[in-house]
């Protein structure tokens, strides 16, 4: 809100500097955006008189003017149309200086000499009319300063108010909290029933009585519309950013600046029956002031006569029955809109006032009938007329009931960190408006003003305190607290690693319904009775899930739906095995799940379009288990009935079962409508946040000796069990074992397969003879043999 500090100063003028006066309002919490002067920087220019204008004699469109400045006359060529005898106008005499330093100075015009220039408004930089020379009141005193007329030497002061402070937009509101920093007392103007002179009224009805509780309108009758609009009130609304358009509305939009109720004249002529508060009807229309035509919906308000809309309440008035150049009879209205009424309806019809900024945030609820008396008694300051009784319409319950609101001492000298003095809490929150209800030396029971509807509870009235007290004068002070750290364990890993290890693959973390569809468990999972839920948000969401695996995929799906063929996600979430009658022993295990399908590389010319695989799968499982080096899994055929029988694996770590992993049965995936084949893993969470302690390990200096094995065996025979019998039978020195091949076809029976073995030995104090690593080899091959029955291939 823009608002000049000459008018601020005739309500309330504490004995500070302009400085200091908008840093106290921005330190109240008001912030300042802005202040820039009211005009241009010019001097020498006074209020002159012309006295006399002759056509110049060798042109068409200049006059001769003689002009006076109360003490001396002079001669000065002119082109302003309006230039006329008997008008007082700005008169820059020689030797004044305008805006961008141009310096007046003789001149001669047509060869007619010229002592000075008559000034335009936007020549002084007051406006931006430029249509002629600036007519001054007749009762300006000639001679004087025009700056110290008109009052110039004045700042514009734009405030930033948050929306609960809608009380300080305007002149009054910012009074108001300019004399309570100051303790100063407000000079307001008085305010006096209009003398009523006539009888004449027009009928008021209400019917969204709860979207405007008080409606108050008044006949004046004969007023002047052609009237001039006072210099001192066009200046003031300048000033405050709005343009003068006619005596009567800029009478309205003065109200409105000056105690902060938003108001609306309506041409008399142009109503008919009687005025009628109501919702609109759904795709009515009306043309507003600025010549839009709006469709109007059934959730907004209009004010309206018996034939159709007169305004949007709040917003815009109507173009046909808005006041014009005809018009002598008006309809002034001022009226109380809840604000949850407007909330929002001027911008859904990209609209924006004054009005609609002001009723949205809220208006004093008892501020109506001030407003309409100060209007009618300016109308009749300046375009005269005869006054009629206002007539109302006020709903007494759906009012706004000032909020009683107790601050204790306790609470104000926790949040403060100190302790205000008893009388001075009570003057700061009396010189806010607020009723004492009751003071104690432990707390203040107060009523709210009806301006403050922004104070509804206890810590309305702290902020109010602090506010006022000055924040610059509270303690600064660090907050202390006790802070317990947590240990981190170094044997367990963050899970937020396993996440960067499963992110760093390509995958996308998921986060799906802890609830299924009961027959997607049953597809899943058909031995597992899953827990119902009692009141599911859905019937495709009515049991507890027994797996990750069915939401990952379900997520797949969705993907699928929108040509996303390369997909690959994980979860960590928790599973729920249970039953209905034991729920306390319900098992809620934490689990990591994940699902790949599509290309194995993102697609690219450097490449085949290679698709993933059991061993993707596998590798993704083991990145998992080596984060921290939490160890090495170790598999056998799963019997998981949603898994492909021959392409899945259970995984164990040391010897307990922790999850499984392979390719979704293809019978399933294409029962689900999955397209390409899926590969998902299922780990419990535990066995991969476990993490291995680093130890040290002296590197051997002698050399690795490596012997290659060609073993026959059963191709029932896991790989993982010949590793098993390897390591148990290969000795203190062996190392490692590598799988550097697998086949089975011609020359192999058909119950067979081959599997090359690199088996590695390493000793930490001396270089491996022959002899020993061929005994180890010869214990290796004979244990294999016996426990597996493996054949070395010829």
């Amino acid at each position: 809100m823009k608002v000049s500090e000459n008018w601020l100063r005739e309500w309330v003028n504490p004995n500070i500097s302009s400085d200091d006066l908008v840093a106290q309002i921005t330190m109240a919490g008001l912030e300042v955006d802005e202040v820039i002067p009211a005009a241009e920087s010019f001097s020498g220019v006074v209020v002159g008189e012309i006295l006399a204008a002759e056509p110049h004699p060798n042109a068409d469109k200049l006059q001769v003017c003689r002009v006076s400045d109360g003490s001396e006359e002079f001669q000065v060529v002119c082109g302003a149309p309006n230039a006329r005898p008997g008008i007082k106008i700005p008169f820059a005499k020689i030797g004044a200086v305008l805006s961008a330093d141009f310096k007046i100075k003789k001149a001669k015009l047509r060869q007619v000499e010229s002592f000075g220039m008559l000034c335009s408004a936007s020549e002084l930089g007051v406006s931006e009319d430029n249509d002629g020379i600036m007519e001054l009141p007749l009762s300006a005193k000639t001679g004087e300063d025009f700056r110290a007329f008109l009052g110039l030497d004045d700042q514009i002061i734009d405030v930033d108010l948050t929306p609960n402070r809608s009380d300080c937009l305007s002149v009054a509101g910012l009074a108001r909290e300019v004399g309570v920093l100051n303790k100063v007392d407000l000079t307001p103007v008085t305010v006096q029933a209009a003398e009523v002179s006539i009888t004449d009224t027009f009928p008021v009805k209400v019917d969204a009585i709860e979207a405007c509780p008080r409606y108050l309108g008044r006949v004046i009758r004969g007023v002047n519309v052609t009237a001039d609009t006072p210099l001192w009130m066009t200046e003031k609304l300048r000033r405050s950013g709005i343009r003068s358009i006619d005596p009567i509305v800029d009478i309205t939009n003065y109200v409105m600046l000056e105690l902060g109720q938003p108001m609306h004249a309506f041409d008399l002529a142009n109503l008919n029956g009687s005025v009628v508060v109501r919702m609109a009807d759904a795709g009515e229309k009306i043309v507003l002031l600025d010549g839009q035509e709006i469709s109007l919906r059934e959730d907004t308000m209009v004010i309206a006569d018996e034939q159709a809309p007169l305004a949007i309440a709040g917003v815009m008035g109507g173009e046909g029955s808005g006041v014009n150049e005809k018009t002598q009879d008006i309809f002034l209205e001022s009226a109380f809109f809840t604000p949850l009424a407007l909330a929002g309806k001027a911008r859904s019809y990209g609209l924006h006032t004054d009005s609609s900024h002001r009723f949205e945030r809220g208006v004093d609820a008892s501020l109506q009938e001030k407003a309409i008396e100060r209007a009618t008694q300016l109308v009749l300051d300046i375009a005269g007329g005869q006054v009629g009784p206002i007539t109302q319409a006020v709903n007494e319950s759906a009012l706004p009931v000032a909020a009683e609101v107790t601050l204790r001492r306790q609470k104000l000298d926790q949040y403060l960190a100190v302790s205000l003095n008893k009388d001075l809490v009570t003057d700061i929150l009396t010189r806010l408006g607020l009723e004492m209800v009751e003071v104690t030396d432990q707390a203040w029971v107060t009523k709210a003003p009806s301006h403050r509807f922004d104070i509804a509870i206890e810590a309305d009235l702290i902020e109010e305190v602090a506010r006022i007290y000055g924040y610059d004068n509270l303690p600064s002070s660090m907050p202390t607290a006790a802070v317990n750290f947590t240990p981190l364990s170094e044997s367990k890993t963050p899970i937020q690693s396993l996440r960067a290890a499963l992110v760093s693959y390509g995958y996308q973390e998921a986060v799906t319904y802890s609830f299924i569809d009961p027959n997607l468990s049953k597809q899943f999972l058909p031995e597992i009775e899953p827990v119902p839920l009692e009141n599911p948000i859905s019937a495709d969401m009515g049991v507890m899930r027994p797996s990750l695996i069915p939401g990952l995929v379900k997520a797949y799906l969705y993907n699928q739906n929108r040509q996303q063929s390369r997909v690959r996600l994980f979860e960590t979430g928790r599973r729920f095995i249970g039953t209905v009658e034991a729920l306390d022993e319900l098992d809620q295990q934490l689990q990591i799940s994940g699902l790949i399908a599509g290309s194995r590389h993102p697609e690219a010319w450097y490449h085949n379009n290679e698709k993933v695989d059991f061993y993707d799968l596998k590798s993704h499982v083991e990145a998992l288990f080596a984060v921290n080096n939490g160890g090495q899994p170790t598999y056998q055929r799963s019997e998981c009935e949603f898994l492909h029988p021959g392409r899945s694996a259970d995984v164990y770590l040391d010897g307990q079962f922790v999850g499984m992993m392979g390719e979704l049965h293809p019978q399933l995936a294409k029962s689900l409508g999955a397209n390409q084949t899926l590969y998902v893993f299922d780990i419990a969470l535990e066995a991969v946040l476990n993490a291995t302690l680093p130890e040290y390990k002296a590197v051997s200096r002698f050399p690795e000796v490596r012997r290659d094995l060609a073993l026959l065996v059963d191709r029932s025979v896991p790989v993982s069990e010949l590793e098993k019998v390897i390591v148990e039978s290969a000795g203190d020195a062996f190392k490692g074992v590598l799988v550097f091949d697998v086949y089975q076809g011609q020359g192999i029976d058909e119950s067979q397969k081959s599997v090359a073995l690199g088996l590695t030995w390493q000793h930490p104090s001396h270089t491996l003879s022959d002899e020993e690593v061929n005994n180890s080899v010869e214990q290796t091959v004979k244990a294999l043999s016996e426990q597996l029955g493996a054949v070395v291939r010829g």
